[in-house]
């Protein structure tokens, strides 16, 4: 069976100016912002988990269980589907509402209500409901979080059949049974930081303007704010470069040559999809990699400022807003196993390693994966969303593909690329002044906007092209 979902990032001759001004765009708005910063803002502004301004909104715990009520009912309803439907898409909602409801729709919630997620998630419902505890800081850092979204992108990108009902039945009992044992047995913080779709909603909330500060009050803040206050830890700059990398393979998948590459190719279109899907990552991260440890060479990293390298919570272990609750706020702490040393804050070592110049910098990869995620899934959100309520409820009507018109969709498109790469040049700034000694801090800051460069040019080709 053929892919479900055939979204590419639109199409040439929809875009609604030339490729000549989209890339003269793009470079001005990257460049313009780097020379401003450069020459307006020599010291770190974003105050991570210690910003906002408090707002009263309701939460509590019988908000908090209506809401994984409504995950747990979602999910039953999808596995229903799964289980009891026709295994054909154009019938069955089951892949719609795994593949566009769950994946898509999580951008733009989260984005507006901080990590839903983490209150919808059934398998920590279920984990509660079976008696699961708080057993304290859960290892592997984001690790699981890296395998579990490159898994799922294997499955929708690579798999011999992606749409077919017994490969998401397959893959989403092995994963939900593999993620409830290791809940079962390093507790209830496993999800926050194993959880791949947890995980994901986690990092994209992380630029909503809902969060909570360190002290637990809920607050409206800059969004950059909420990104600022991303710990450093073990797995996070793997979790960013897959979402970056398998977002880019989606990309270039449906491109004719690719195509029919995976057709004709020698070793089938599995293991070739599988190659190239691991290529794509290994690309993102392998650069990502060298310009960060150029960062940390040209800007003497081993002269990092005291006590700037990470946010650091005041008053609880581990807590910033995207790890420790959603819009309504289950307030824990999260993590811990993000110790200053390992992840090279103050005094450590890391920061004077590759790693640690890695991992300091990679809160600035998270808006740039949201604009990819924005300009690749927007189109497929507004059009294919509406068939997955029609065969969810059953109605009797038809899809209209032109409820947002190309040009519409083009510039978003435009636009998500190029702001999140604006947004993550300022992010690396600030934490290039907070990390270099003054006279070190621009240039430190050149092979991160090379970095950006290099990404910007992908992610138009990639616009361009498909």
């Amino acid at each position: 069976m053929t892919r479900l979902l055939a979204h590419g990032l639109g199409s040439r001759h929809d875009l609604p100016i030339p490729l000549f001004y989209a890339f003269a765009g793009a470079f001005a708005a990257l460049f313009v912002s780097f020379l401003g910063l450069a020459l307006l803002w020599a010291d770190s502004r974003f105050r991570g988990g210690a910003a906002g301004r408090p707002v009263r909104l309701p939460e509590g715990a019988r908000i908090r269980w209506t809401l994984r009520v409504i995950g747990l009912a979602g999910a039953v309803f999808t596995a229903a589907w799964m289980l009891l439907g026709p295994d054909d898409p154009g019938r069955n909602p089951a892949a719609h509402l795994v593949y566009v409801i769950l994946w898509t729709g999580l951008i733009p919630a989260s984005l507006l209500f901080g990590p839903v997620w983490r209150l919808l998630n059934p398998l920590r419902t279920i984990h509660l409901l079976l008696g699961g505890r708080d057993k304290g800081p859960a290892p592997f850092g984001y690790r699981p979080a890296a395998l579990g979204l490159t898994a799922f992108a294997w499955m929708e990108l690579a798999s011999p059949a992606p749409a077919s009902t017994t490969t998401l039945a397959v893959f989403l009992t092995l994963y939900g049974a593999a993620h409830l044992a290791a809940a079962l047995r390093y507790g209830t913080r496993w999800f926050d930081r194993a959880d791949a779709f947890e995980v994901y909603s986690a990092l994209i909330g992380r630029l909503s303007p809902l969060g909570r500060r360190d002290d637990g009050r809920l607050v409206l803040r800059n969004p950059l704010d909420g990104l600022d206050a991303l710990r450093p830890a073990p797995g996070l700059v793997a979790v960013v470069c897959v979402l970056l990398g398998t977002t880019g393979y989606d990309g270039f998948s449906d491109s004719p040559w690719w195509v029919e590459l995976l057709q004709t190719g020698p070793l089938g279109r599995t293991v070739t999809g599988t190659l190239g899907l691991l290529a794509a990552i290994g690309l993102v991260a392998a650069l990502y990699r060298a310009c960060t440890a150029a960062a940390g060479l040209i800007g003497r990293a081993g002269r990092v400022r005291t006590g700037a390298a990470v946010p650091v919570p005041s008053g609880r272990a581990g807590g910033t807003v995207g790890e420790t609750s959603g819009v309504t706020g289950e307030d824990r702490a999260a993590g811990g196993d993000d110790t200053a040393g390992e992840d090279g804050a103050a005094g450590g070592t890391g920061a004077t390693g590759g790693y640690g110049m890695a991992r300091m910098f990679a809160h600035s990869l998270v808006p740039v994966a949201v604009g990819y995620l924005i300009a690749h899934y927007f189109s497929l959100l507004v059009i294919e969303g509406q068939r997955a309520v029609v065969l969810s409820l059953g109605l009797d009507r038809t899809v209209d593909p032109d409820v947002v018109g190309p040009g519409a969709i083009a510039s978003v498109q435009v636009l998500a690329i190029v702001a999140g790469h604006v947004l993550g040049v300022v992010a690396a700034h600030d934490r290039s002044v907070r990390l270099f000694p003054p006279e070190r801090a621009v240039a430190g800051q050149i092979p991160l906007l090379v970095l950006m460069v290099c990404y910007t040019i992908g992610g138009l080709i990639l616009l361009f092209a498909a």
